[in-house]
């Protein structure tokens, strides 16, 4: 399952995602990711939670995002949440998104449930982003 949490800049996303992560942090069976740029979450999510800075890995473009997402959930079985706040930072802009979206949701199958922060009004988004909302 895919999640989207949409609007713009200053428009209280990723407070909402920090929320929503520590809250499975405390019941949550399995384990939980949060992906993010320039770890500027380390001090307010759950240090339970598994904080992973793109920028440490280099990670620029869906593509690379996706096989990065692909590795770290083959590694770990027991992943049932991923959190990727900025996805338009990592990403590079809205374009590709959608075609993302859907591969991680093939990916993700039943198994692991997707939240993502997008940094742009909905009117704005394409229709294959729109259908994961």
């Amino acid at each position: 399952m895919i999640k989207l949490i949409t609007g713009t800049k200053g428009s209280g996303k990723t407070k909402a995602m920090i929320e929503m992560i520590n809250k499975a942090a405390e019941s949550t069976p399995g384990n939980i990711v949060c992906i993010e740029k320039s770890m500027k979450l380390t001090y307010d999510v759950n240090h339970a939670v598994r904080l992973i800075d793109v920028d440490e890995y280099g990670i620029e473009g869906y593509n690379t995002l996706y096989g990065f997402v692909a590795g770290v959930l083959a590694g770990n079985y027991d992943i049932v949440e991923v959190y990727v706040d900025g996805i338009l930072k990592i990403g590079g802009g809205v374009e590709g998104l959608g075609s993302l979206l859907e591969k991680l949701a093939a990916l993700g199958k039943d198994s692991v449930n997707f939240t993502i922060t997008v940094s742009e009004d909905v009117e704005k988004l394409p229709e294959n982003v729109k259908a994961f909302l």
